[in-house]
């Protein structure tokens, strides 16, 4: 830009000293015809590039550093300058109006999904997702979320309906027959207790004692106490053990009856169990009081910091990113470009931001125009505009000595005819 601008400073100055050169020239040869047109020219052409480099050169500066009136004009109304520029761009270049219309024209959200699908195979887009997943990761703290998460923990399970939870307990019991297997569990385990010579013992010892502590009138009550006397505990025990030990095998067996007798009474309790409200609000307290006593601090911290590894390692590996972050980010491009009625609401709301931006902030274009402006010496301001349009106001200098010897010739041929 400079080397154009120093060209036609170059031009203006060729063209006014080839007019005065020209003007002293013709001097020895004024008596000729040709010498005085020539030299009415030449003057002409000086007398007018002389005027438009003072008219040029006022405009920025006082000509010779000589304080002429009305020169240097862009000093002197520098701040009518600013003023009216930015009037000019506020009121008529850039209104909220032609802002806020050229956004409207803007399918922005189309534009942003159709420039981010354009990017999803970039490997430079792979390297900047990975890089955010990683900080963001690391970016969790366990110690600040643990508290947190066992407080949400805690207020679920404190949520929790117990009825829900007794039901499919009860469904899954009844499912898998875990009722028979525990009955079939305790015959087992009293079979090996009656089994012992201890429990023998301590069955006679019992029978011994109930005989002899039984209450009977008359006839009954002699009966009881003859028997008594008769037979004591170790015959007793050597009674009651192998009946109770036949009843327990009998039980055991599939199709006994007593034994469906007992299932099916205890099937019974079990699909009723939710009709006891004091069990379920038994259960419901005790379930409270346990998760209230309840502290997995340690061992949520512990999980948050070992999930934390484990995803920081994930999130390091580029093929993993590909697969899952890449993945869902392309699917969710997908579905959304699919609903049109989404893309609309996201457009509205990106307009309506965009206007109410255009809104608080237009009154700043103008003050920030002001700011950068006032930031600039008068010589460096006047250095920008002869840099930008200094071509043609040098070139002004030149068609006004071309066009000033034009006319001199055309006048002094006029003055020879008349």
């Amino acid at each position: 830009m400079k080397i154009k601008d120093n060209k036609s400073k170059y031009y203006a100055k060729i063209s006014l000293g080839v007019m005065g050169g020209g003007f002293l020239a013709t001097f020895p040869f004024q008596d000729s015809i040709a010498g005085q047109v020539l030299q009415g020219g030449f003057e002409a052409g000086l007398v007018g590039g002389l005027a438009d480099w003072f008219a040029v050169t006022a405009l920025f500066r006082h000509p010779l550093g000589l304080p002429i009136p009305h020169t240097a004009l862009l000093p002197k109304n520098r701040d009518r300058m600013l003023k009216a520029i930015i009037n000019m761009l506020e009121n008529d270049w850039l209104t909220k109006e032609s802002i806020q219309n050229k956004i409207k024209d803007m399918n922005i959200a189309d534009k942003a999904v159709h420039e981010l699908e354009q990017r999803l195979e970039s490997p430079s887009f792979h390297k900047g997702v990975q890089s955010l997943v990683i900080h963001l990761i690391n970016e969790i703290d366990p110690e600040k979320l643990t508290p947190v998460l066992e407080k949400e923990l805690k207020d679920h399970l404190h949520g929790v309906d117990i009825k829900p939870v007794l039901d499919k307990m009860v469904n899954e019991v009844l499912k898998r027959e875990l009722d028979a297997k525990a009955l079939d569990y305790v015959l087992v385990e009293t079979e090996k207790w009656l089994k012992k010579e201890d429990t023998k013992n301590k069955i006679g010892t019992l029978a011994k004692q109930l005989l002899d502590n039984t209450k009977a009138d008359g006839f009954m009550k002699m009966a009881i106490q003859s028997f008594s006397q008769m037979i004591n505990a170790e015959k007793l025990g050597n009674m009651l053990q192998p009946f109770f030990l036949k009843r327990i095998v009998l039980l055991q067996e599939p199709n006994n009856p007593y034994r469906k007798a007992v299932l099916d009474k205890i099937h019974n309790e079990i699909k009723n169990v939710n009709e006891r409200s004091e069990l379920l609000a038994e259960l419901g307290e005790w379930k409270n009081t346990i998760v209230a006593e309840w502290n997995p601090t340690d061992q949520l911290s512990s999980l948050l910091v070992k999930t934390k590894v484990k995803f920081i390692q994930l999130a390091e590996d580029e093929e993993w990113i590909k697969r899952h972050i890449i993945t869902m980010i392309k699917n969710q491009i997908q579905a959304l470009k699919e609903d049109s009625i989404k893309m609309m609401k996201i457009e509205g709301w990106i307009q309506n931001q965009l206007s109410l931006m255009v809104e608080k902030y237009h009154a700043k274009i103008g003050q920030l125009v002001k700011e950068n402006l006032e930031k600039l010496d008068n010589e460096t301001l006047i250095n920008i505009i002869e840099n930008n349009v200094g071509k043609d106001l040098q070139w002004i200098r030149v068609n006004g000595a071309i066009c000033g010897f034009l006319i001199g010739i055309v006048l002094t041929t006029f003055k020879m005819v008349v």
